[in-house]
């Protein structure tokens, strides 16, 4: 297989990074890139944990420079970490913060300024056969599995999205987003889609919508934002004007048709959702304005069997089950019902939480909500729950909204109030956490 560029960009002058009032051009990026790569140890496995954009993709590229495999868990918690470095031997870790894992050989990033001065430097090949990084599933719906990604599999996919959104028409545009970039949609749309596409990243992530606001603001247009509906919907319901934004992108859970359609007019620009699964990558998308419809990208086909759907093709060199429930309109449309390990059966009546937490997010006033089905072995009856951030709202204002949306059957009992959903840096909700949630509130009501 041939070997693909680093990056696209190919003019040592322009600009590949903004670090803050700081811009970072083609050459520093691959001057600092090389200035890493020279200093991490000779071992096999790389655990990421750069919280700066820019650092973790020179943590990145430095350790495909060395054909080292970074590894991107879904997050850092001292169990997980354990795990990975009984799995993965020799595993270290490059972090640009203090602590660190007491169990890991830790590369802290190096903080002093490095000037690549007037020398020009030279984009390096990789092999598309290399094993650039291991993601993890986001464990939303179990324990989170692994998956190795090569080079050429995730250049191709980073380059068929830029295609597919004609973003050719923005040459320069820098990306913010508010995903980190160890999660597989903040890698393929935050990091890969600039580094594929001829853009720029923001080094930031943004959590608040005070902060989002302002970095927004202060970037050059063309400029984009790769974000989560949990960070979409605070930003709308925190300012009354916003930054025109010249490409939108979300994903992580489903859009209604309400908040899209706000969002559009505030940031004066069309916003596409996307669909994928670290299993697969990036596989389709929509604007969700637009209609229900799902349109893969090139290439890309699905096709359905009595084990579910299937899809293959462009970076996908592997057909791969889909765990999701999808009803076909074409090889390259469809229909997204929910995931498979969402649905649920109550008096005969079959719906997906999927389904119930979009009509749920859909209420005016409701800023964030979640349906969860309890686990209550030996029980005869097992009621669904739901949690709901809603500051303003009652109880029978929300019941009231739901029984126009959702069969009485589905209705949640109790609906409990909350200040905020146990969400992970990607904006999902990990099946632990809400069982964790549901039990802790089960212990308030005996």
């Amino acid at each position: 297989m041939a070997d693909i560029p680093l990056i696209r960009l190919t003019r040592g002058d322009a600009a590949f990074a903004y670090c803050g009032k700081d811009v970072v051009s083609v050459d520093q990026f691959l001057w600092d890139v090389s200035q890493l790569a020279a200093l991490l140890p000779e071992r096999q496995y790389l655990l990421n944990l750069c919280t700066d954009r820019y650092r973790f993709v020179v943590g990145f590229a430095a350790a495909l420079r060395r054909q080292q495999i970074s590894l991107l868990p879904p997050n850092q918690t001292p169990g997980l970490v354990e795990q990975l470095v009984l799995h993965y031997p020799g595993l270290y870790c490059l972090s640009d913060a203090p602590a660190t894992h007491a169990t890991l050989k830790t590369v802290h990033y190096p903080f002093s300024t490095h000037t690549a001065g007037s020398a020009a430097q030279t984009v390096p090949l990789i092999p598309a056969a290399q094993i650039a990084a291991i993601v993890f599933t986001s464990g939303s719906t179990g324990q989170p599995s692994p998956y190795e990604k090569t080079w050429g599999g995730l250049a191709q996919s980073a380059a068929l999205a830029a295609a597919h959104f004609g973003l050719q028409k923005f040459p320069g545009m820098v990306i913010l987003g508010t995903v980190p970039p160890q999660h597989m949609y903040g890698l393929e749309s935050s990091v890969l889609l600039a580094m594929q596409g001829g853009l720029a990243i923001h080094a930031g992530r943004p959590f608040y919508p005070a902060d989002i606001f302002a970095q927004l603001d202060a970037l050059p247009r063309p400029r984009a934002l790769v974000t989560t509906p949990v960070h979409l919907r605070a930003l709308l319901s925190e300012f009354s004007q916003l930054p025109t934004m010249d490409f939108l992108l979300c994903a992580t859970a489903p859009l209604s048709l309400q908040l899209a359609a706000e969002a559009e007019t505030r940031f004066a620009t069309p916003l596409y959702e996307i669909y994928g699964c670290t299993e697969a990558g990036q596989v389709a998308s929509r604007r969700t304005t637009a209609g229900v419809e799902w349109r893969t990208f090139r290439n890309i086909q699905l096709r359905q069997d009595d084990r579910g759907t299937w899809v293959k093709g462009g970076h996908i060199k592997t057909e791969t089950l889909l765990n999701d429930v999808i009803e076909l309109r074409s090889p390259e449309t469809f229909m997204l019902h929910g995931r498979t390990a969402d649905l649920i059966n109550m008096a005969g009546k079959r719906t997906s939480l999927s389904h119930l937490n979009y009509h749920l997010n859909a209420i005016p006033g409701v800023r964030d909500g979640v349906f969860v089905m309890p686990e209550e072995a030996g029980r005869d009856v097992t009621r669904l729950m739901a949690f709901v951030v809603a500051p303003g709202l009652n109880s029978e204002a929300i019941m009231q909204a739901l029984r126009q949306r959702v069969d009485a059957v589905f209705l949640p009992r109790p609906l409990c109030f909350v200040a905020s959903l146990p969400r992970n840096a990607s904006g999902k909700l990990p099946r632990e956490a809400l069982h964790q949630l549901a039990s802790q509130m089960a212990l308030k009501e005996e």
